[in-house]
């Protein structure tokens, strides 16, 4: 896969090919730029934030929060979908954002991109904003082709891979 285009901080009309007005957009970068600034990170000091764009437009923020024991931490994106979940937001996310203090702009790792298939739509633009504001966005199928999701699972009542009822 060749390197995705950069595009700079006043250029919001990649957002407009997945039905984000320049408004939301702006929202979306501000709001995990803001969350940013809220994480705990007292020994990576790579502070990471997340937004999402929900389908009633709400926007729900996260932050990265780290613990002594490195991989009880958990990540800004992990964060944000728990606060959404809790507060019934489970479908219909229109967009993510995520933003930190290094350029070019870092991904989701590979654990937050698997939650979000959870819960997000493999369609849904991942915005992904470094310490400047410029930013790649990719769909969420690209950060995590051939995923594995709750639509490959049976649904509750349904015999399971080995026959048994769940």
């Amino acid at each position: 896969m060749a390197q995705p285009k950069i595009y700079p901080s006043n250029d919001s009309s990649p957002a407009s090919d997945f039905g984000l007005s320049p408004t939301e957009f702006t929202t979306l970068r501000t709001a995990s730029t803001q969350a940013k600034a809220l994480a705990y990170c007292p020994y990576s000091r790579f502070r990471v934030g997340a937004a999402l764009l929900t389908s009633t437009d709400e926007v729900i923020e996260g932050a990265n929060v780290e613990n002594a024991s490195y991989p009880v931490g958990t990540c800004a994106e992990r964060v944000a979908l728990g606060k959404a979940v809790i507060e019934g937001h489970t479908e219909g996310f229109r967009a993510v954002g995520v933003s930190t203090d290094i350029s070019p702009p870092a991904s989701p790792c590979g654990m937050c991109r698997q939650f979000m298939r959870e819960f997000v739509p493999l369609k849904c633009p991942i915005f992904m904003f470094d310490k400047d504001g410029n930013y790649v966005v990719l769909k969420l199928e690209q950060l995590l082709p051939l995923s594995f999701g709750p639509d490959q699972l049976p649904q509750p009542g349904e015999l399971g891979a080995q026959g048994a009822g769940l």
